[in-house]
């Protein structure tokens, strides 16, 4: 019979740190604009209330929406940020998404 050979471990070094791991599961982002419309109270109302955001969280995004012209309120992938896109049309927010930088 023949000869079996254990063979050896090899190392395998990752190619990417868990950082870009995250990046790339995750390359979309849900941005909404500032309108002339909504309230401020009204969109902190709906960052709470379709996201899950705590009040303090919620606020801060509707700031920088206020003071920036926008906010990056969600990530994920292209299929979670449409959906996220069209809840915010919804509720009569001015959103969009693209791939995250």
């Amino acid at each position: 019979m023949g000869c079996v050979s254990a063979a050896s471990p090899v190392e395998v070094e990752p190619t990417q740190t868990p950082d870009e791991i995250t990046l790339t599961a995750r390359p979309w982002v849900t941005i909404v604009w500032n309108d002339p419309v909504n309230l401020m109270s009204y969109v902190t109302y709906v960052f709470s209330k379709y996201f899950g955001y705590e009040k303090k969280k919620a606020e801060k995004l509707m700031l920088e929406v206020h003071h920036d012209g926008r906010s990056v309120v969600s990530s994920g992938s292209r299929e979670e940020m449409e959906r996220d896109v069209q809840a915010m049309h919804e509720y009569g927010l001015w959103a969009t998404m693209e791939k995250q930088k």
